[in-house]
C-alpha cells in the first residue's frame, strides 16, 4: 500500500511539473511585444504651464528623497557639475541623469568652470556634447544646459569676465547645437540689483580694453550701478535657447540692504510685499533706474522660454519670523509672478543647506521640504496654482526597468524555436538509448545502494549549471559562451540552479530534523538565510566601495547596458540603467531612510548577483514548507504554489517586496520551481522507485518521446508548409512567443525544466562512471560549493571588465579566460578559501 502511495506521489509531482504548466495561460504582459515609452520627452511645457523642481544638494540628497518629502514628483531637477568634464564630473552627471530619468524629469545641468574661461576650448565643448548625446540616446530625456550661471556676479570664479564668458558660451553652444543631444542652452545671469556687487573702485584697471568697453555701458569710465548688469554678458541670439535668472531672497527684508553682502543678517524677516513682482519689474533694490526688464528684453522680445532659479534663505540660529512664514511668503510671490508671465517655463527652487556670506558664513537653510508641514504647504500651493507641471514629463527609466533589462534573452535573429526543438529531440533520443546501454553496460551505472547521503549525480549536475551561470555573466565570447546560451533549449542556468537548490534542500533537511529535531532544524535554516542575506549585503557594499577605485570598471556590474533583446525591445538598445540607485546617499550623515531601505530590501546591487535575493527569501520559507511536506500535505503545498504562479501571471506587475531580483525573478513565479524541487527532493527515493518500475519507464518514455515528437511535428509543419492537425497552422510561430521566451518563466520553460532534469538524471545514472572519470573531478566539487562560486563570479566579472585593451569577442581569448577561471574556481574550493565566510 505504501509503495502504491509513493508511486502516486511520484507521478502526480512529475506529471504536474510536465503538464500543469502547459495548462496555464500566458499573461497579458507576455503576449505583448516590446514596451513603449509612457510619455514622450518635451522641448517645453504645454502653453500656460511651467516645469518646477529642486536644485538639489546632491551630496546628501537625491530625487527619491525629495519626491518622498514633497509627496509628489516634480518635473525637473537641477545639478551643478564641474566643467570641463573629468572622470568625477562625468560620473556625477550620469548619476544625476539616471536619477532624474527614473522619475521622468527634465534635468537642468549647471556647468561650472573650474579653471579659467580663457582655457576652455572646443575640445572641452565636444567632450561635453558627446556626454549629452550619450544620455539622450540612453534615456531620451530633456537636458537644459546652464553654462557658468550668475556670470555677472563677483562670488563666482568666472564672474564679470564678459569677453571670455561669451567666447566660452558660444563655443559650447556651437558644439551642442551641432550635435544630436537635443539639449538646450540656458543663459542665466543673477538678478541685477546691487550690481556690480561690491566695491568697484579700480576694478576696470584689471580688465582688458575689450572688457572695459563691454562693462562700462554708460561710458563714464567706471563700473558702477549705472551700468547694465546683463547686456555685456549676452552671447547672442543664435547661442541661446532659454534665458534664465537667479533670484534669491536672503531674508534681509529691505530692498536697500538685500543686494549687498556687508549688511549683516540679524533676524529672519518675511519678504516684502510684491518683492518678487518688483524684481521682475527691475525696480526692487536698484540704485539707478533700468532701461527695461530682464523678462521684456531677453524673453519676451524674442519669444524665448525663461528659467527662474530661486529660493528663500532661513537661518535657524536667528530670531524673527518662523520658517514657514519666510519661505511660504517667498514661494507664493514666485508662484503669482510666474503665472503672470507665460514665458517663464521652468522654476528651480534651491533645496540645500550651505554656508552663506549673507549669513556671516553660517549654515543657511534653503530647503522647502525638510519639514513635513512646510513641504505639505509647498505642495498644496503648487497644486492650487494649477500652473506647474508635475512629473513624469519624459520617459521614465527606473531601477526596476534596469533590473528587468538584465534578463536579455529575446533573440532577434535566427530560428530560435528550432534550437529548442532539436535539443529536445536529441535529448529524447539519448534518453531512449540510455535504456539499451543500461542493459548492455551495467558496470557504468551510478552505484546507488539506496543508503542516505549525497547524490553525486546532483552535485555534478549543479556543477555544470553553476558554471553555465558564471560563463553567461562573464560576458566574453568563445565556445563556452556559445554552449551555455544555446545548447540547453529554452532554459537558462537560473531555472536549474533554483530547482536543484530546492531539490538538494528537500533531500538534506530531513537529516537535520532527525539529528537535531524540527525546531532546531528550522532555526538552522533561518540562520543560513541570515548568512545569505548578510553576505548579499556585504557583496553590495564591497562592490560599491570598489566603485571609488579609479582603475576598476565597476560600471560593468553596477550599471547595465540594454542589448535590445530584453523587455524594452529594440528601442531600448544602448540604454544604460543604474542598478545602484541612491547608493551615494549611504555616505551621507545620517544616511536618509529611503537609501537605507533600498539597501536593506536589496533594491540595489550588481546585476550578476540579483538572483541571490530570491534565495534569501525562499530560504526563509523552507521550515514552513518542509513542515507541510513531512505531514503528507505536499499536494496542498503544490496547489498553493500553482495558485500563486497563476496570480503572478495574471498580475505581472505585482511585486510583494520590490527587491531588485523581482524584476527578473518574480517571487510568486519562481517559487513554483523551488517548491517542486523541495517536494521531489523529499520524496526522491519513492519517485526514483516509481519511475524505474515497469509502468514508470513506459509512462516516462512516452512523455519524453511524445514531447519531442510534438515539437518536431509542429516544426516540420512550419518547414514544409502543412497544417499540424489538430493544431492551427500558426502553432510553431506562436510557441516561441507564448511558451519559450527566456525573459519570462512561461509554461514551455517549465516543461523544459522537468524534461531536462529527467533526461539528465537518466543519462548520469546510466553513464556515470565514464562521465565522472572525465569531468567529475571538476564539476562535483564545484557543484557542492555552488553558492560559494556564485558569490565569487561577481568579482570575476568585475576583474575581467577592468582589463583594458582586450578583444573579449575573440573566441580564443574567451576560451583561455573561461578555462582559467574554471580552474581557479576549482582550486579555490580545494583550498577552502574563505569557506568560513562565504556560504556554500
Amino acid at each position: 500500500m505504501r509503495r502504491q502511495a509513493a508511486r502516486v506521489v511520484a507521478f502526480l509531482v512529475v506529471v504536474g511539473t510536465l503538464l500543469l504548466g502547459g495548462a496555464l495561460p500566458a499573461s497579458a504582459a507576455q503576449a505583448t511585444t516590446v514596451a513603449t515609452a509612457a510619455t514622450a520627452a518635451s522641448v517645453t511645457p504645454l502653453a500656460g504651464k511651467a516645469w518646477f523642481g529642486p536644485d538639489l544638494g546632491w551630496g546628501d540628497d537625491a530625487p527619491d528623497g525629495y519626491a518622498g518629502r514633497l509627496g509628489a514628483t516634480p518635473s525637473m531637477y537641477g545639478v551643478e557639475i564641474a566643467y570641463p568634464l573629468d572622470r568625477g564630473a562625468r560620473k556625477e552627471f550620469l548619476r544625476a541623469t539616471r536619477a532624474a530619468a527614473a522619475q521622468g524629469a527634465v534635468l537642468v545641468v549647471s556647468l561650472e568652470p573650474d579653471r579659467s574661461l580663457r582655457s576652455l576650448d572646443a575640445a572641452d565643448a565636444r567632450a561635453a556634447n558627446r556626454l549629452l548625446e550619450q544620455v539622450h540616446d540612453q534615456y531620451d530625456t530633456q537636458v537644459l544646459v546652464r553654462f557658468a550661471p550668475q556670470m555677472n556676479g563677483t562670488w563666482v570664479r568666472w564672474g564679470q569676465q564678459p569677453t571670455q564668458f561669451v567666447t566660452a558660451f558660444r563655443t559650447l553652444a556651437t558644439a551642442v547645437h551641432d550635435g544630436d543631444s537635443d539639449a538646450l542652452m540656458v543663459w542665466s545671469p543673477s538678478y541685477g540689483a546691487g550690481y556690480p556687487f561690491g566695491e568697484s573702485a579700480g576694478r576696470l584697471q584689471d580688465l582688458s580694453a575689450t572688457d572695459v568697453a563691454k562693462l562700462d555701458t554708460n561710458g563714464d569710465g567706471q563700473l558702477t550701478a549705472a551700468d547694465d548688469p546683463y547686456e555685456p554678458y549676452w552671447p547672442g541670439d543664435s547661442s541661446v535657447d532659454w534665458v534664465g535668472l537667479s533670484m534669491f531672497s536672503f531674508g534681509k527684508g529691505k530692498a536697500t540692504e538685500a543686494a549687498g553682502r556687508d549688511v549683516p543678517l540679524t533676524r529672519n524677516d518675511v519678504p516684502e510685499a510684491d518683492e518678487v513682482a518688483g524684481r521682475f519689474d527691475e525696480t526692487w533694490g536698484y540704485e539707478q533706474p533700468q532701461r527695461g526688464t530682464f523678462y521684456d528684453r531677453f524673453a519676451e522680445a524674442d519669444d524665448r522660454p525663461m528659467l527662474l532659479d530661486t529660493g528663500a534663505l532661513y537661518d535657524h540660529s536667528l530670531r524673527g519670523a518662523d520658517e514657514l512664514a519666510v519661505k511660504q511668503g517667498w514661494w507664493r510671490q514666485v508662484i503669482a509672478a510666474v503665472r503672470e508671465r507665460p514665458l517663464v517655463r521652468g522654476v528651480t527652487f534651491l533645496e540645500t543647506n550651505r554656508r552663506e556670506p549673507e549669513a556671516a558664513g553660517r549654515v543657511a537653510d534653503w530647503r522647502d521640504t525638510a519639514v513635513p508641514g512646510i513641504a505639505g504647504s509647498f505642495r498644496t500651493d503648487l497644486e492650487r496654482a494649477d500652473h506647474f507641471v508635475f512629473g513624469p514629463v519624459t520617459e521614465r527609466v527606473t531601477p526596476q526597468d534596469g533590473a528587468a533589462a538584465t534578463d536579455q534573452q529575446y533573440d532577434t535573429g535566427g530560428d530560435q524555436m528550432a534550437w529548442i526543438v532539436w535539443c529536445a529531440v536529441g535529448l529524447a533520443v539519448v534518453f531512449l538509448l540510455s535504456g539499451v546501454f543500461g542493459r548492455l553496460l551495467p558496470s557504468w551505472r551510478y552505484p546507488d545502494d539506496g543508503k542516505p547521503g549525497r547524490d553525486l549525480r546532483l552535485d555534478l549536475f549543479r556543477g555544470f549549471i553553476i558554471l553555465a551561470v558564471v560563463i553567461t555573466h562573464i560576458e566574453i565570447g568563445g565556445p563556452y559562451s556559445y554552449i551555455t546560451l544555446h545548447a540547453v533549449g529554452a532554459i537558462t542556468g537560473a531555472e536549474m540552479f533554483v530547482f536543484l537548490s530546492g531539490m538538494v534542500l528537500g533531500m538534506t533537511y530531513p537529516f537535520a530534523i532527525k539529528k537535531f529535531g524540527e525546531w532546531a532544524a528550522a532555526v538552522g535554516a533561518w540562520k543560513r538565510a541570515r548568512k545569505q542575506y548578510l553576505v548579499t549585503l556585504a557583496v553590495i557594499l564591497v562592490v560599491f566601495a570598489l566603485s571609488f577605485v579609479p582603475f576598476l570598471n565597476t560600471d560593468a556590474i553596477t550599471t547595465f547596458t540594454d542589448r535590445g533583446t530584453g523587455t524594452g525591445g529594440v528601442g531600448a538598445e544602448g540604454r544604460v540603467y543604474d542598478l545602484y540607485p541612491n547608493a551615494m546617499q549611504l555616505l551621507a550623515y545620517p544616511p536618509p531612510w529611503y537609501a537605507i531601505r533600498q539597501f536593506l530590501l536589496l533594491e540595489m546591487g550588481p546585476w550578476p548577483f540579483n538572483i541571490m535575493g530570491l534565495f534569501v527569501v525562499l530560504s526563509l520559507f523552507i521550515p514552513a514548507f518542509m513542515w507541510v511536506i513531512r505531514r503528507g500535505f505536499w499536494w496542498a503545498l503544490l496547489v498553493v504554489s500553482w495558485a500563486l504562479y497563476v496570480y503572478q501571471a495574471v498580475n505581472p506587475e505585482f511585486r510583494p517586496i520590490n527587491s531588485q531580483f523581482e524584476s527578473v525573478f518574480p517571487l510568486l513565479t519562481w517559487q513554483v520551481v523551488f517548491t517542486h524541487g523541495l517536494v521531489l527532493g523529499y520524496y526522491r527515493r519513492q519517485i526514483i522507485g516509481a519511475l524505474t518500475g515497469r509502468l514508470g519507464k513506459v509512462l516516462v518514455g512516452v512523455g519524453i518521446g511524445g514531447y519531442a515528437l510534438f515539437l518536431a511535428y509542429v516544426w516540420a509543419a512550419n518547414q514544409y508548409g502543412f497544417t499540424p492537425v489538430p493544431f492551427p497552422a500558426s502553432m510553431y510561430d506562436a510557441l516561441y512567443n507564448t511558451a519559450y521566451q527566456r525573459v519570462d518563466l512561461q509554461w514551455g520553460r517549465l516543461v523544459d525544466i522537468a524534461f531536462f532534469a529527467i533526461v539528465s538524471y537518466a543519462i548520469l545514472t546510466v553513464f556515470w562512471k565514464p562521465i565522472a572519470a572525465v569531468i567529475g573531478w571538476l564539476w562535483i566539487p564545484i557543484g557542492q560549493a555552488s553558492l560559494y562560486v556564485f558569490v565569487w563570479q561577481v568579482f570575476f566579472a568585475l576583474a575581467i571588465a577592468s582589463i583594458p585593451g582586450v578583444d573579449w569577442y575573440n573566441g580564443w581569448i574567451g576560451f583561455a579566460v573561461h578555462s582559467a577561471l574554471i580552474i581557479l574556481v576549482w582550486y579555490m574550493i580545494r583550498r577552502k578559501f574563505l569557506f568560513s565566510v562565504i556560504p556554500r
